[in-house]
């Protein structure tokens, strides 16, 4: 008996052992664990855009698509009681609209909204609207920021469109260099579905002489631009980044006139700004303006004619609190005319410029800056009659900005910028110069990411989605 227990023990032992060495082979040999990998947002072609031309009356409205946009579509420009379609690709629309027209909607799907622009310029060389105005036509959203000339500086008028099927709340923030000075937030302005309104800030805040201005929604969108006249001339103001450490001025053109640098801090914390000049031979802090203070909620200045003049440039500002930024061009001449550009993102994804000229008295002009890495893109014109000359291929050394004449056909042509794989980031602006008779004629836009593609957010299965909840 004892000796048949000892065997029963005996192989108990053996099977543990066996069962041992089999688990331990399989732990070893195990595959090691797949750390979950995070669903990132997918690249997805626009499927449709919607544009607004804020006040086209007596200006030329010009709008495109670039060429190599596959499948079927159509821009539909609402004329208004004559809507212009486009449907071809690369074929560049413009009309010059008659005074007093409504703001212009102009809408594409399909193939034809890849890549859309369209802007209005003004051109006058009499009165008290002389020079070239002009302005990109703006996408409807739910957040929008303005810096330059305040109420006091000028007459600044806010034009105001909702071309949803919504309504839309709309509140407005004024800062000043003393602070700010309106907070609407709760109470603002009530847009129908359809409707546009032009709003006279001098009478919303009529003291401040340099202005930051925020446009918001509670619900719906509104498409949202600024006009400035002041005594140096007539144009739009650009929609600036929203407040970030880091803001990029691009488009600052070389030639003579007056610089002056916009600066506020809308947050609750003063900010402390370093300011560094991206130039064709270098980039490096202007001698004493290395640093501006911005208290907090306010606006600032900030000369930069001796500083950058005489040369194509970018402005980079940097801050531990976010800030927003623009700048004025004042041209040269007796009568003096007046541009602005603001702070831009990189345009990764490429840049659309509708409307660019080029005739004896008229140069356009890009301006392209890499403050990081070196950069290259290709610069291809699109004609508004007539066969699209070769594209150019454009080198940005890393730290530099370089200034690119276009030369195109007198009646005028669009600019696509795209930036070749393993560019570094790529600022620009487009700078409109005319030789008048008392003085230069100048209007500016800094260059935007082209409306190609968007990103989706990922998709993943979830039983919960279509399952109900007990309760």
């Amino acid at each position: 008996m004892r000796r048949l227990i000892e065997n029963r023990f005996g192989m108990l032992a053996l099977v543990l052992i066996a069962l041992g060495a089999v688990y331990g082979v399989a732990f070893v040999s195990r595959p090691a664990p797949v750390a979950p990998v995070k669903a990132e947002p997918v690249r997805a072609p626009i499927a449709a855009v919607s544009t607004v031309c804020p006040d086209p009356g007596g200006a030329t409205v010009t709008a495109v698509t670039p060429p190599n946009a596959e499948g079927g579509g159509q821009t539909l420009i609402e004329d208004g009681d004559e809507p212009a379609t486009v449907d071809e690709p690369g074929k560049l629309w413009q009309k010059t609209m008659a005074s007093g027209t409504d703001p212009m909607r102009v809408h594409a799907t399909g193939a034809m909204a890849a890549g859309l622009e369209a802007a209005q310029t003004r051109r006058a060389l009499t009165g008290a609207a002389r020079g070239l105005a002009g302005v990109r036509c703006v996408d409807p959203g739910a957040d929008a920021w303005f810096v330059g000339p305040g109420p006091a500086a000028g007459d600044l008028k806010l034009h105001l469109a909702n071309v949803e099927s919504a309504p839309a709340d709309v509140a407005l923030v004024v800062y000043s260099g003393e602070g700010q000075v309106i907070a609407d937030r709760a109470s603002g302005m009530l847009l129908k579905p359809g409707e546009h309104r032009v709003v006279d800030l001098k009478k919303v805040a009529p003291s401040p002489l340099v202005m930051a201005l925020n446009v918001s929604t509670g619900r719906g969108r509104v498409a949202a631009a600024v006009e400035a006249a002041t005594p140096e001339g007539v144009d739009w103001l650009p929609q600036t980044t929203q407040p970030a450490e880091r803001v990029v001025v691009p488009g600052v053109p070389g030639s003579a006139g007056r610089r002056e640098l916009y600066v506020a801090a809308p947050g609750e914390s003063d900010a402390v700004v370093h300011v560094k000049a991206v130039l064709k031979d270098g980039s490096y802090a202007l001698e004493n303006r290395e640093t501006v203070e911005v208290p907090a909620g306010s606006v600032v200045t900030l000369d930069l004619s001796t500083g950058v003049t005489g040369q194509p440039a970018a402005i980079v500002l940097t801050s531990e609190t976010p800030v927003v930024a623009g700048l004025k061009i004042v041209g040269t001449g007796g009568r003096t005319d007046v541009a602005f550009t603001a702070g831009a993102p990189s345009i990764d994804l490429g840049s659309v410029v509708a409307d660019a000229r080029s005739t004896k008295d008229v140069t356009s002009r890009l301006i392209l800056s890499a403050p990081d890495k070196a950069a290259d893109v290709t610069v291809t014109l699109l004609p508004r009659e007539g066969k699209a000359p070769e594209p150019i291929e454009v080198a940005i050394p890393a730290a530099r900005t370089k200034e690119i004449i276009l030369k195109g056909p007198a009646k005028g042509f669009s600019v696509v910028v795209t930036p070749k794989t393993g560019s570094g980031p790529v600022y620009g602006g487009r700078v409109m110069e005319e030789r008048a008779a008392g003085g230069q004629l100048v209007t500016a836009q800094p260059l935007a990411v082209a409306r190609t593609w968007t990103l989706v957010p990922p998709v993943a299965e979830e039983p919960s989605a279509v399952l109900s909840q007990p309760s």
